[in-house]
């Protein structure tokens, strides 16, 4: 079984484009095989970027596991003054969510490969994720105890996790990482995790 948060050159492409609105702006984008939640945007992603702002700092914004860009071109969108960072391990949802960024305009977008932090050499005031899941439970606590490492003092962690999905372990390991971690929003089986590294 091919799975998004693996590579697969030889796996089959079938591009779908689909609009959305979110905060009351409107985007375009491009999905496709192999990529996590295509055609649509995911109930998880969507209660994420309707509450990431009133958790947030100013400041630049690193978005892990980003998949076609849903996460991070919205909330570019929304600050254009800060610089948004997507990573991913599938070159192909990398491929997707640089297109995805030009196709809706949004030009403080930074789009590369990386392996959970592997590849990330700065800090930022907030990280967010819909981590993945399929991925195991192993590779979402590596996303969330790393993060530690990758947020300037003062810096948020943001994720969106499926009550089913282990949520409750995760809320577990954010506490014992930053020695601190609320849950301000739950829809339809999602809980918002946040934690601050506080100095």
């Amino acid at each position: 079984m091919k799975h998004y948060f693996t590579n697969d050159e030889n796996i089959k492409s079938d591009e779908k484009e689909f609009q959305v609105e979110i905060l009351d702006k409107k985007f375009r984008f491009i999905t496709d095989i192999g990529v996590f939640s295509k055609g649509e945007l995911d109930d998880a992603s969507r209660l994420l970027i309707e509450t990431f702002d009133s958790l947030a700092l100013p400041g630049d914004i690193l978005d892990v596991g980003c998949g076609y860009g849903a996460i991070g071109v919205s909330l570019a969108s929304n600050r254009p003054s800060d610089q948004i960072h997507m990573i991913d391990v599938n070159l192909r949802a990398i491929d997707l969510a640089k297109r995805n960024a030009e196709l809706n305009g949004i030009h403080n977008i930074h789009v590369y490969e990386s392996n959970c932090y592997q590849n990330v050499d700065t800090k930022f005031a907030n990280i967010v994720s819909n981590p993945p899941i399929r991925a195991g439970k192993k590779v979402v606590h590596q996303i969330l105890e790393e993060a530690f490492n990758y947020l300037e003092e003062g810096g948020t962690l943001t994720i969106v996790i499926g009550k089913q999905h282990g949520a409750a372990s995760s809320e577990k390991k954010m506490f014992e990482v930053f020695g601190n971690v609320e849950r301000p929003r739950r829809k339809k089986g999602f809980w918002i995790l946040h934690s601050v590294k506080e100095g």
